[in-house]
């Protein structure tokens, strides 16, 4: 909300972590938490790859990450790195020579799994060709490829192995005088990952990447990973997330934001606050909200909409809110803007109307960002 005080009992106090960059975002430090996505096209169909970045980047996605999975990608990633507009993180498993190879070709950030990569050998060369390119480096650690001796060890992935198999290829870097690094614990289990970032949050200051990892389709998906994500986000860990959906990946973005919508944590676009609907309502709110979803999707100003079908709760929700609409009886509702009621309107003049206040307000709230606060006076 633009014009409301935050309350103190609201605030989510951060973990202090170093901070690094891939490419020009800032990752940790205290920096905004960013939102990662990962491509599912063949890396070695360059256009049809940096289309989806693309689409990707305006649902406003900051980083992307690719799979390197040959030397065909490796040679098409030179490409893509050069046309996409958002940092690219190269993913690399089992062949640490593709690793040196993304460094070559641009990437922004190599993703190395420390159970597959090969031995501590193959790790330094891949750290050297990380550092002679600027390229950052994420250790990810997965409950699905702990280490041999690891699982040998604790007989089965617990957070215990995974924090411990983190933190051995965190001194590899180290050793190697290499600081650039941020690092994750995924499961797809929600309370091994949970346990296991609780740990390596306790055990390192470096950059915590979060994510679920092979969460599942849209909703399930969606729903592990917010139960996962945002509890570890309201106890301060995570400095960058990743929603694993089986779906579009621009569905994993869109999520990624709601959820730190959600907690506060960060904004883009518009927050619509929506009854579920019932026989009170004085127009149809499933319809509108989808059709406003759709409309307001090209906003990125943080602002907030209401759109209460009734009286019972509309007009409290619409005191906090940018700009709201209630229904009301005889096919009309109430227009509200900046927390107050502003005017009557038809029903099925609703959406158009809403739109156009919104992009309205959007703007204001762009100018005064951009120039101050005489511009919106």
């Amino acid at each position: 909300m633009s014009h409301n005080p935050i309350r103190p009992w609201r605030n989510i106090e951060r973990r202090k972590s170093r901070q690094i960059h891939v490419g020009r975002v800032p990752v940790g430090g205290g920096a905004p938490i960013s939102v990662q996505t990962m491509t599912n096209t063949l890396t070695t169909d360059a256009a049809a790859t940096i289309a989806q970045i693309q689409r990707c980047a305006d649902a406003g996605a900051d980083i992307v990450r690719v799979s390197v999975p040959d030397e065909d990608s490796a040679r098409a990633l030179r490409q893509i790195v050069r046309e996409s507009p958002v940092p690219i993180v190269a993913d690399i498993h089992f062949h640490y020579k593709r690793g040196i190879e993304a460094a070559e070709a641009g990437a922004a950030c190599l993703r190395i799994n420390p159970g597959n990569i090969g031995d501590a050998a193959r790790v330094r060369e891949v750290i050297k060709a990380a550092r002679d390119h600027g390229c950052s480096i994420r250790i990810g650690v997965n409950a699905g490829s702990l280490e041999r001796h690891l699982l040998e060890k604790y007989g089965e992935p617990c957070p215990e192995a995974m924090i411990e198999s983190g933190l051995d290829h965190i001194r590899i870097l180290q050793d190697n005088d290499f600081h650039e690094f941020k690092i994750s614990v995924k499961a797809s289990d929600v309370f091994l990952a949970a346990a296991a970032y609780q740990g390596l949050a306790e055990a390192t200051d470096a950059p915590i990447h979060l994510g679920i990892t092979e969460a599942g389709g849209l909703m399930s998906g969606t729903v592990k990973s917010a139960i996962g994500l945002g509890s570890l986000l309201w106890a301060g860990i995570g400095d960058t997330i990743r929603v694993s959906l089986s779906a579009d990946p621009v569905e994993e973005v869109k999520i990624g934001f709601e959820i730190l919508k959600a907690l506060g944590l960060r904004h883009r676009g518009v927050n619509i606050i929506s009854c579920p609907s019932c026989a009170r309502q004085g127009f149809d709110v499933i319809k509108t909200v989808e059709a406003l979803e759709k409309r307001l999707e090209h906003i990125k100003t943080p602002m907030s909409l209401s759109i209460i079908g009734c009286v019972v709760n509309g007009p409290g929700e619409a005191l906090m809110t940018d700009v709201g609409f209630t229904g009301g009886g005889a096919g009309a509702g109430m227009v509200y803007l900046a927390g107050k009621q502003s005017h009557k309107l038809s029903n099925d003049q609703m959406i158009e109307h809403i739109v156009e206040q919104v992009e309205r307000k959007a703007a204001e709230l762009d100018a005064l960002a951009t120039d101050g606060p005489q511009a919106a006076q």
